[in-house]
């Protein structure tokens, strides 16, 4: 067999901080061949973006420390170390021998600048080309990567593009000077499933095109089964196993393996609390196989005689996308056009669809956090939209939301004590400091944190915990109903579980109505008693989960659930 392309041999990082050293890298090795896909998975804080930030030196040192080890590159038939090599020489290997596709797009490509100008930029500074030779490069980029109109993508900004636009530019770039290899950090996380099942085929296609060797970070598993030759499995910085893709479905041999394959919702009906990585690491996956309860919930179904507590009607929000020179809207975007649905007290409603469809903007112009160009919204018999602001305020305390990003939703300036509670205080319901604080405690200890947490602020949390603190200050005035927004769709699988298993507690000791906003179709089938599926403002169909899953009535459906990754549905321990 050849030399692998990239090996890394006995590799130890660590980190200097205010609290101590943090190992973040044990005498890890691995290696990757051209032509091979090997995926790195572990959950966040596992090490795996820290691995391929070695390969391509982009952590400062300080704060990293390289203990030990060696990062061997094959560069035309011949081994280098690249923790030995100069900056000068470390910057004409990245993007030209070695190239990396990043998570998330919009913060990787510069905002002031064209998509054309900065692929065309990344292929000037490798190869000395003239300006018009690399812009027809670039079109031709474009276009293998599928980009509609290359022409006119050339001249747009980020922002003017959507995630898996965005992404195929970054793949654009990265392929640019046709790397020997290529890193891909977490590079769907963020997408629906039809965005990123064609992300991955293209992939899929350039590497076997290039003959490349292929880093795949994720920490999604069916992602893994859809694109993966080989799967390196990754926990609190060392390499626990490693196995043919195939073979680690089939049987995973180490507990934390077994924890991330058993805990994605798709392999447990609905009411059955998901296993998490502690149960595994601590108690052995065969007394959780056994002690997992079937408590299987029968969807809710609306009796005669009861009244919906959500009532939409022909519901309509437009977003002006052109304007005269005098300034007179001239065409419009229908977000939502002409949504009608009703859901029951007690009933969780999924809603799902592509990014772009109007899940989002459906679910604020139910609070009126948004407002709606026409239509009806009664809650509770009371037509929202004829409230004033007076009146929505006392309103806005029975209904509440679980935005997709807790950080962004969080103020970076104040503990998260008070930021739960703060809506305590403006709907005057904790007389005093004193109280306000023991019923945050309280709060917090309901969604597993601790007092101790109450004077921390946002940025010392991981994502899991930071959305569990959103979760404690929407539940913190007890509300009826809860629109949770894309609030599990970020998270690793095992938080994910995590999560999905503090809602439905909470949901079964609060009692709350609930929209839950997704576009990972298997979460949504755990967690709703009826889905509806969205496309372009309107309302595809409505059932329960296993109509919905299984015999989908629309085409548009149906492909969703055909681009369900294949890992998803392989069989399990």
């Amino acid at each position: 067999m050849p030399d692998p392309l990239l090996k890394i041999e006995d590799l130890s990082v660590s980190f200097t901080t205010a609290a101590g050293t943090v190992n973040a890298l044990k005498n890890i090795s691995i290696s990757v061949h051209r032509g091979e896909v090997l995926a790195i998975v572990g959950e966040s804080g596992s090490g795996k973006s820290v691995t391929s930030l070695s390969v391509l030196q982009l952590i400062p040192s300080p704060p990293a420390q390289y203990l030990s080890g060696k990062i061997w590159f094959h560069k035309n038939g011949q081994p280098v170390n690249l923790l030995q090599l100069s900056p000068t020489e470390m910057a004409s290997i990245r993007g030209r021998d070695i190239a990396m596709i990043f998570q998330e797009p919009m913060t990787s490509l510069n905002p002031v600048l064209t998509c054309g100008f900065q692929v065309t930029e990344a292929i000037r500074t490798h190869r000395k080309i003239p300006g018009e030779e690399a812009r027809q490069k670039t079109l031709a980029l474009f276009e293998q990567v599928q980009l509609p109109d290359p022409a006119a993508v050339f001249k747009k900004y980020p922002h003017q593009l959507s995630g898996g636009q965005k992404q195929r530019v970054m793949i654009a770039m990265a392929m640019s000077c046709e790397p020997s290899l290529l890193i891909c950090d977490e590079p769907t996380t963020a997408l629906d499933v039809t965005v990123q099942k064609n992300i991955l085929q293209l992939l899929r296609n350039l590497q076997h095109q290039n003959n490349m060797g292929v880093i795949f970070i994720t920490h999604d598993l069916g992602v893994v089964a859809e694109i993966a030759d080989r799967v390196a499995v990754m926990y609190r910085g060392d390499i626990v196993e490693e196995a043919d893709t195939a073979a680690l479905f089939r049987n995973p041999s180490h507990p934390y393996t077994k924890a991330l394959l058993a805990c994605r919702p798709a392999l447990h009906p609905k009411g059955e609390r998901l296993p998490v990585v502690s149960d595994f690491m601590e108690t052995g996956t065969e007394n959780i196989v056994k002690t997992s309860t079937h408590t299987v919930e029968k969807p809710r179904e609306k009796r005669s005689n009861q009244s919906p507590m959500l009532s939409v009607s022909g519901l309509k929000v437009h977003f002006p996308v052109k304007r005269s020179w005098l300034g007179k809207v001239t065409a419009y975007t229908a977000a939502v056009d002409g949504v009608s649905f009703e859901v029951m007290e007690g009933e969780t409603l999924g809603l799902v669809g592509e990014s772009g469809c109007g899940k989002s903007t459906l679910g604020r112009a139910v609070l009126r956090l948004i407002d709606a160009t026409a239509g009806e919204i009664h809650y509770k018999g009371t037509d929202l939209l004829k409230c004033s602001a007076a009146e929505m305020q006392a309103l806005r305390r029975d209904m509440q939301i679980i935005f997709q990003d807790p950080y962004s939703s969080l103020n970076p300036r104040i503990t998260i004590g008070e930021a739960i509670a703060e809506p305590l205080q403006v709907h005057k319901l904790a007389a005093t400091a004193k109280v306000r604080r023991d019923k945050v405690v309280e709060l917090l200890e309901k969604v597993g944190l601790t007092a101790a947490h109450f004077n921390r602020y946002p940025h010392e949390f991981s994502g899991g915990q930071r959305q569990r603190i959103v979760i404690a200050r929407a539940l913190a005035l007890q509300p009826s109903f809860v629109i949770c927004d894309e609030s599990v769709s970020a998270l690793d699988v095992s938080v994910q579980a995590q999560v999905l298993n503090l809602l439905n507690d909470l949901k079964k000791e609060f009692g709350f109505t609930a929209i839950f906003i997704s576009h990972d179709l298997s979460v949504v089938r755990y967690i709703s008693d009826r889905i509806m599926v969205m496309n372009k403002g309107k309302i595809e169909e409505t059932g329960t989960p296993d109509d919905i899953y299984l015999r989908p009535a629309t085409a548009y459906t149906q492909r969703l659930i055909e681009a369900i990754p294949k890992g998803e549905v392989m069989a399990t321990v």
